[in-house]
Parts: C-alpha cells; structure tokens; sequence
C-alpha cells in the first residue's frame, strides 16, 4: 500500500475526484484488536465502539480510494486538516456492518485545494455512523492561522511519549514514516517524530467518554503538529449542551487542535461536570 502511495508522487494534480466508492461487507470487529487500540487511546473497556474507532477500519479502504488511477493528488504532501465523525447510534463491537468510503467536494483553499473522503458505516443498510476527512493539496503560500494565542487553562496535561506514532501505527495501520521516528520525519520537514492527527482527537474523546450523548457529531480541526515527545494540555467547557476542546502545547500555548462535540438529538451528556484535573496519558 504504501508503495503504492509512493509512486502517486509522480501524478501532478486535476479537476476532479473519482466518481466512483469503495465497500466491504459484513465487517466484524477484532476483539484483541479492539482492546489494543482502546489502550493505546485512553478509552475504557466496553461493548460499545469508540467514535473513531471506525476510522481505522476504514482506513484500508480510504488508501486505496487515494492510491487508485482515477485521484489527482499525490498521497505524498497531502495534510489532514480536518475530520468530522457523526454518530446517529451508539455501534457494537458484536454487530456485523459494511463499510464504504468516496470522495467529494473538491475546493478550492487559499494555501491549495481541499477535498473530503467520506467513509460510512452501515447497519442493515442504514448508516449509523459517517467520517468526513478534509485533506488539503498545498500549492499556495497562505496562513495556516496557528500561531501562538492565549491557550485556555489545561483541564489535564497528558505527556505524550515518544513512542505514541509507533503505537498508534500499529492499531491504525496508518504507518506514514514520518510519525515513527525523527530521521523519517526529518526527511519530511520535521524536526522530530509527530503523533497522529487522529489519536489526538481520539484521546480528547477519551478525556470527554463519561459525559458523550448516545448520538453526536465530533468535529475537530487539526493545527500544528505534535512533536514527539511533548508535554500538552486539554481543556474542555461546555457550551449550548455539548462540549468546545482543544489540545495545546503546554510551554509555548501554540495550538495542536480545536474541536466541538454536539449532540444531534435533545439530548446530552452532563456538560456542568467538571474534568479531572490531571489524566494519566
């Protein structure tokens, strides 16, 4: 896959996204699989998926949309700016489901263009859970607005070890080099290793598990990259029901992510609960 990946940097661009998804049916969850991941995170043993659990289950599906013929863009270079995940109902790790995953709405950005990949997961065909990833195609020299700002008071400081890409490659299969070590990432413009975008957002949801509303949609943009190891805060307030969030850096208060949790019913979980003061990492 990933020398796939690496040959798509000969492609230079285009007008259009592939019309065309990508499936699997009748997905059943690993449980050891599951349980690993969950460690890795900072989420709770339960029957119950975590939110971006799936993400990583389709995540097989999402490289082989962006490696296949038709997709303009070189995997190489492309920056998740962002994900979206909405969960209408609360998904089993016993349930079977199918998966499928497309891409939308190529725009254009003032640093680039930007584009969605979509995945789904259905049960009995309906859809009960649904990822939007935004990547961006730089080709601009705009501001990435993500300069150091007055950070919020930290609910919790995790510290980040330095082997967190390593780890969350593992339960992920997302093993871009530059997340596993610093002489990867330093070949890629990094002066260390960096941790996924997406196991920070998963352990903001983590910090947030106790007080979540059986349907939601979590949104989170991510902003500067998480050089490992670090030393980060997470703050939490509630807001119109749900929950605003972000992980910053704890010496300098640049920021690392922002997000919002909404619930997508009349219904939430207890947002005048207050977050403990220090979470183990």
């Amino acid at each position: 896959m990933y020398l796939r990946a690496a040959l798509t940097s000969f492609r230079r661009g285009g007008s259009s996204l592939p019309d065309h998804e990508l499936s699997r049916s009748e997905v059943a969850v690993c449980v050891e699989h599951l349980a690993a991941y969950n460690r890795v995170c900072g989420f709770g043993l339960r029957d119950e998926l975590p939110a971006t659990y799936p993400h990583v289950l389709a995540f097989p599906l999402q490289m082989r949309l962006m490696t296949s013929p038709g997709f303009p863009f070189p995997l190489p270079g492309l920056v998740h700016i962002g994900n979206r995940i909405t969960v209408s109902r609360p998904v089993l790790a016993s349930e079977h489901f199918d998966l499928r995953v497309r891409a939308v709405d190529l725009r254009p950005h003032e640093r680039g263009h930007q584009f969605d990949v979509v995945s789904e997961l259905l049960v009995d065909s309906a859809v009960v859970w649904t990822d939007v990833s935004t990547y961006l195609r730089r080709s601009g020299t705009g501001s990435s607005g993500s300069s150091a700002g007055d950070a919020p008071e930290p609910s919790a400081v995790w510290s980040v070890p330095g082997d967190i890409g390593r780890r969350y490659a593992s339960v992920s299969g997302d093993r871009n080099p530059i997340h596993l070590n610093a002489l990867a990432a330093r070949l890629f413009g990094f002066r260390r290793a960096i941790a996924h975008g997406m196991w920070t957002k998963a352990r903001s949801l983590a910090a947030l598990s106790e007080r979540l509303p059986s349907s939601y949609t979590v949104d989170v943009r991510f902003k500067l990259p998480v050089l490992l190891p670090a030393k980060v805060g997470f703050s939490a307030s509630p807001v119109a029901g749900g929950w605003e969030f972000a992980v910053h850096d704890v010496r300098t208060g640049k920021p690392h992510l922002s997000g919002t949790l909404a619930p997508t019913q009349s219904q939430g979980g207890d947002p005048e609960a207050s977050l403990p003061a220090e979470t183990p990492s």
